[in-house]
């Protein structure tokens, strides 16, 4: 499960055991900033956290104003933070930028709605949240998990079509950003600011043989965000506790359990098993699919090889560009975990589009936007 459906999950359990819950949502950030707007944090009344938006910077204020909310039964705030002065002593971001972070309790309609969308979201549903931020329908959600549509702003009719097509929208790209609205709904004007976060199924992973590195790969891919599968046509090796603990299991063979998946530029294909009677099948599924990572382990030489053999049975040798053999970046790596790291740093930078450089240099946002 991911950090962030772990998260979701979490928040669920707290409001179906009815504590009173405090979300935090970042949602605008200005130059640099160590979250991308979308991080939030759940506090609940007696001061338990999850979640972080700026990774330290600004936390434990959140969490101040979260009780004091709870406290108070006050309204929303938008709470906003800047530079850290140390010398003033004041809350903010010492990586230089500006942030912008609603908080508000879960009542009422809104809190059913959560429950509803946090727990689809959890289960891996493509699911949108809007949150009114502003003006006296603050804190009052709509949701769509799938077509459905939850909640609603109680205001014009207009104002909940035109969220809601905005939030299907969103969540067919999983981002968030913060929408103004006009006071009757439509979606040219500024008497509504409301904040739109998308949720959406996590991308598949699909490891070919079960061996110590699908498993450490596994591991990794899984706390990134990854749905992953392991693929053996022997049972035996495949439904050991070691694969079956990271990772969902499928027995058969490799070509025909790819063939079986749709899979989008999101996904990914890691070849293992170093037997050409699965490698090759399932290399060939993987290139028919809409993969948007394919690796293979494996020596330069075995690369080289193994491709002849592919050409051979009419593989096409352009589209054989498309396979990281070796795969992984070069960072050294020696034992199963070391490569699991080089090779899902590897599978990320080639769906972030980035060349997996060192930071230090590089240039520019170190961040995807």
């Amino acid at each position: 499960m991911s950090v962030v459906a772990e998260q979701l999950s979490i928040g669920r359990s707290w409001l179906v055991d009815e504590r009173r819950v405090v979300l935090a949502s970042l949602i605008e950030a200005q130059g640099s900033s160590p979250f991308e707007p979308g991080a939030f944090m759940l506090i609940d009344a007696a001061g338990a956290i999850e979640g972080s938006i700026t990774g330290g910077c600004v936390e434990s204020d959140v969490v101040s104003n979260a009780l004091e909310i709870i406290e108070s039964d006050g309204p929303p705030r938008v709470l906003h933070y800047g530079v850290s002065d140390e010398l003033a002593q004041t809350v903010g971001l010492m990586c230089g930028g500006e942030v912008d972070v609603l908080v508000h309790e879960l009542r009422g309609a809104a809190r059913e709605v959560c429950r509803q969308a946090f727990d689809a979201a959890g289960r891996g549903e493509t699911v949108g949240i809007a949150t009114a931020v502003d003006g006296d329908r603050a804190g009052a959600k709509l949701a769509i998990i799938g077509e459905s549509v939850l909640g609603s702003f109680d205001g014009p009719e207009l104002l909940d079509r035109t969220v809601a097509r905005d939030l299907l929208a969103l969540a067919d790209r999983g981002t968030n950003a913060l929408r103004h609205y006009g006071a009757s709904g439509e979606a040219l004007g500024r008497e509504l600011t409301v904040h739109l976060q998308a949720f959406r199924a996590p991308p598949k992973l699909v490891l070919v043989g079960a061996i110590d590195y699908s498993a450490a790969v596994a591991s990794l891919a899984a706390q990134s965000g990854y749905e992953v599968t392991i693929v053996d046509a022997r049972e035996a090796f495949v439904r050991a506790d070691r694969f079956s603990r990271v990772a969902s299991v499928h027995v058969g063979w490799p070509g025909e359990a790819i063939d079986e998946r749709e899979l989008g530029p999101r996904d990914a294909v890691i070849v293992f098993s170093h037997d050409p009677k699965f490698d090759e099948p399932a290399i060939m599924a993987a290139l028919r699919s809409e993969a948007g990572y394919i690796g293979a382990l494996g020596s330069r030489r075995t690369a080289s090889d193994r491709n002849a053999r592919l050409i051979a049975c009419g593989a096409d040798a352009a589209a054989l560009e498309r396979v990281h053999s070796p795969a992984g970046l070069d960072i050294g790596a020696a034992t199963p975990e070391e490569v699991a790291v080089s090779i899902m740093a590897e599978v990320i930078a080639t769906r972030s589009g980035r060349a997996g450089e060192r930071l230090i240099a590089g240039a520019g946002s170190i961040r995807p936007r």
